[in-house]
């Protein structure tokens, strides 16, 4: 009886396949940042061409191009850009000053809180351009009106997040810190803090988107500088094109804010603190 042997069969291993061009395009950070863009780009483009709103109401792609050339040969846009940095940067800096404390007072103060809740959700309610008319009278068409809108705006949201945060903080880790010894300061320090960070950061982002779009509202009503003023002034003399441009730059700007510091802030925070492992959000 002869056994026949089995020769082995050799299997020659493919390369893989690159990905298509198309694909590689997608998956990098330029395409994912500015693709989305591009079709909206182009909608706007095609109304302006088709002439479907005059010409004195609705310009195209072209005419922002022209119009921010000529501003920023002139030095106008990078001063109103500027003063309306300038006026973000006193908001957000009094209105972190004054919420974060009051925030966790009012979260770690049972007394305080019951008297304080209704106030703040009562404020919360009121818009900050209701606040223009009577800031008009009290501070004039000045810095410290709109410094003023813009740390009421801030103030109350994060407020309210630093609370949320602080009632999400597993009951379980202050115990365990007292029952090694840690005393009040300390646990707030090293437990509550941390633990509060992931709601605080989201309440930074969503504040600061309120304090960007309070400070146009205060430039257009109260301003005599910044992309606001600039934007109305343009209205009034009727150069649609500069209003346009006011609101490019003004997406622009808070779109590069909060994807290169807000939103990484924001990640880094809950994954670094957070009861979850990844924050899973493309900013």
């Amino acid at each position: 009886m002869t056994t026949v042997s089995a020769k082995p069969v050799r299997t020659t291993a493919r390369p893989p396949r690159p990905a298509p061009l198309w694909r590689r395009l997608v998956r990098t950070g330029t395409f994912r940042t500015l693709g989305p863009f591009v079709p909206v780009i182009a909608l706007w483009w095609l109304v302006a061409a088709l002439e479907v709103f005059p010409e004195s109401f609705f310009v195209g792609p072209p005419e922002v191009v022209d119009k921010l050339g000529e501003l920023l040969e002139k030095g106008i846009l990078p001063g109103y850009l500027s003063d309306s940095l300038t006026r973000l940067g006193y908001g957000v800096g009094f209105g972190l000053l004054i919420g974060l404390p009051l925030g966790y007072a009012v979260a770690m103060l049972p007394r305080l809180r019951r008297f304080c809740w209704p106030i703040l959700l009562f404020f919360q309610a009121i818009a900050d351009i209701a606040w223009l008319p009577i800031v008009i009278v009290w501070f004039g068409f000045s810095l410290t009106s709109v410094t003023f809108v813009l740390v009421y705006t801030i103030v109350f949201p994060l407020m309210l997040s630093v609370v949320a945060g602080v009632e999400q903080v597993p009951r379980e880790l202050i115990r365990a810190a007292r029952s090694l010894g840690a005393g009040r300061w300390r646990v707030f320090l090293e437990v509550i803090v941390p633990g509060a960070l992931p709601s605080v950061a989201g309440g930074i982002r969503t504040g600061l988107g309120y304090g960007w779009r309070a400070l146009v509202a205060a430039e257009i009503i109260v301003g005599t500088s910044g992309v606001g003023f600039m934007m109305f002034d343009a209205r009034r003399v009727g150069d649609i094109s500069q209003v346009f441009l006011g609101m490019a730059v003004l997406g622009a700007l808070w779109y590069a804010l909060d994807a290169l510091i807000l939103a990484p802030f924001e990640r880094a925070t809950v994954e670094r603190w957070g009861m979850v492992r990844r924050l899973e959000a493309d900013g």
